[in-house]
């Protein structure tokens, strides 16, 4: 089966091919017999319910500075592309949400992945708060009051923006710590919206387990170790990868959302787990996968397009 893909990203040519989720993903479809198109999404145009976009067609080799050969730019209706893959980076703001209601305009027949309407429903911060027992204890407000009076009961805490992404604004506030209102000052000064409050988990120290999921199944994970000093273990801001064999409590965490992933069409998910908590659900451009298939040789984005093959040679 050959399918005609489209990738709806950043632009191709400024990425690091080295550690790109979605690089991977266009090399393992491109290796699988199926053709790459791709385009930003300020190139989408929706008129008279018939979405389009200006895009080229792209070869990818995994050649640093040589990575891609592109064709030349053409305007297509989206639908008549198989697939569509919703990879470009947050931040999750309007403009992304829009994205996601143009898009809406061709699933299923098209079959976007992620399905952008429950990515628009499924926040990665707030999607987690609808499973009950799986996060550290968890306050998301404006209230300062509210934020101060759940910090004296819980400790020491992580502050962070709700529709943040890579680390960015994440600090960890201890409980006597006389810089809250300072950050809470420039959180508003960034955003009206509310803040995550959340108790510090130790186990941090040790790293934060990034678990990918491939159709509500795990499929492998990697540990992003801290740098000394840090909480922050996000590979984007300095932390160190490492393989890690999934625990008992890692596949508990995963059988618990993973029939919901299943059922919202959300086919290529990472998770975030500090300890035995789960932190946060990535879906919508989850990285992880160059990572994972460096330290354990597992490919996740093979298994995505097995299974995206499944899907289309039912329709």
């Amino acid at each position: 089966m050959s399918l005609k893909v489209a990738v709806q990203m950043d632009p191709l040519e400024g990425i690091n091919i080295e550690g790109d989720t979605t690089f991977l993903m266009m090399q393992s479809a491109q290796e699988r017999g199926h053709t790459l198109w791709v385009y930003t999404p300020e190139r989408m145009a929706l008129e008279n319910g018939r979405l389009t976009a200006k895009g080229r067609s792209v070869t990818v080799q995994p050649v640093k500075g040589a990575h891609a050969t592109f064709g030349p730019w053409e305007t297509r209706d989206l639908s008549e592309f198989d697939v569509v893959l919703l990879r470009q980076d947050p931040p999750f703001d309007m403009a992304y949400i829009t994205s996601t209601h143009f898009l809406d305009a061709i699933h299923p027949k098209t079959l976007v992945v992620n399905n952008p309407t429950e990515v628009r429903n499924a926040p990665e911060k707030l999607f987690v708060t609808t499973f009950p027992g799986v996060q550290p204890p968890t306050l998301i407000t404006s209230d300062i009051e509210a934020i101060y009076e759940f910090r004296a009961r819980q400790g020491d805490i992580v502050l962070k923006p709700l529709n943040g992404a890579g680390g960015s604004g994440v600090a960890r506030l201890l409980a006597d710590d006389p810089n809250l209102d300072a950050m809470l000052d420039l959180h508003r000064m960034i955003s009206r919206e509310p803040v995550i409050a959340q108790k510090f988990v130790p186990a941090v120290v040790k790293g934060d387990k990034r678990i990918l999921l491939v159709d509500g199944e795990p499929v492998g994970a990697i540990n992003r170790v801290p740098s000394a000093g840090q909480i922050r273990s996000n590979l984007a801001v300095g932390g160190r990868a490492e393989a890690v064999e999934l625990t008992a409590r890692d596949r508990e965490l995963c059988g618990i959302i993973g029939p919901e992933l299943k059922r919202r069409g959300l086919m290529f998910v990472g998770i975030d787990v500090i300890g035995d908590y789960l932190t946060e659900i990535n879906v919508t451009s989850p990285t992880g996968a160059v990572a994972l298939k460096k330290f354990t040789g597992i490919d996740a984005t093979v298994r995505l397009w097995e299974r995206v093959e499944v899907i289309r040679a039912k329709v």
